[in-house]
């Protein structure tokens, strides 16, 4: 087991080298100095290697498979797999999986799903059955029942609805 000291945070001018055991980023104050913040490492012996960036209070665990996961101080976590795919969960328990071709899922933990494709068309379930179809072209509502509602980008509007004889 180990655990982290608390860190050193210092600030250079613009240009100065910081140690190679820390990570820089612009002062919010001001932006001709960079912040530098200690971040430890720690390999383990399954080949992991764990970095802990106390300022942010992020750990960041690399796996020999090349899968990256870093738990943030809210909660969240995301999962960087090696071809580029990224995987979310929201403290709320909300999963985002984002696809390198650019498409998007996102699962919320009321069961509604939403997927975005590379366009950026959208389609979006809803646990009651609904589902919504975003394009440029029209936003569509299918309802269970078989009822569809459509309204197009100059404001018309379409409902077609499904007639059971029993």
């Amino acid at each position: 087991m180990w655990t982290f000291v608390s860190l050193l945070r210092r600030s250079f001018a613009v240009g100065q080298t910081p140690p190679a055991d820390e990570e820089e980023r612009l002062c919010p104050e001001d932006k001709n100095r960079l912040i530098h913040q200690r971040r430890h490492e720690h390999v383990l012996e399954d080949g992991k290697v764990v970095y802990y960036y106390a300022g942010a209070q992020i750990t960041h665990t690399t796996h020999p498979s090349g899968l990256e996961i870093l738990h943030f101080p809210n909660k969240q976590i995301e999962k960087r797999h090696p071809g580029g795919r990224r995987e979310i969960v929201f403290p709320d328990e909300t999963i985002k999986s984002l696809e390198p071709d650019g498409s998007e899922r996102t699962i919320f933990s009321d069961g509604t799903i939403v997927l975005v494709s590379p366009s950026g068309e959208k389609m979006i379930d809803f646990p009651g059955g609904e589902r919504d179809v975003h394009t440029p072209q029209f936003k569509r509502r299918q309802y269970p029942d078989g009822t569809v509602r459509t309204i197009y980008p100059d404001g018309r509007q379409q409902t077609q609805i499904m007639w059971s004889r029993h």
